[in-house]
């Protein structure tokens, strides 16, 4: 479940910020790099901070969330 909440928010969190990048400044293109970056450094260090706030509010988790574990 926590690995399907994660995948539709960060989804929505790069549409969302392609749409503001061209419907208001392109400045918001730094947004999608900075979800890219936390995705990079997630696989890496198996820390995500959407996780920790995942489950802080109650989500369970099931399997793989940020990176594979």
């Amino acid at each position: 479940m926590l690995n399907t909440y994660f995948r539709v928010i960060v989804g929505v969190m790069v549409l969302l910020s392609v749409v503001l990048s061209v419907y208001v400044s392109p400045k918001w293109m730094w947004f999608t790099v900075f979800i890219g970056v936390n995705l990079i450094q997630s696989a890496f260090t198996k820390w995500c901070l959407l996780e920790t706030i995942l489950v802080k509010l109650g989500i369970k988790k099931e399997g793989a969330s940020c990176s594979v574990k």
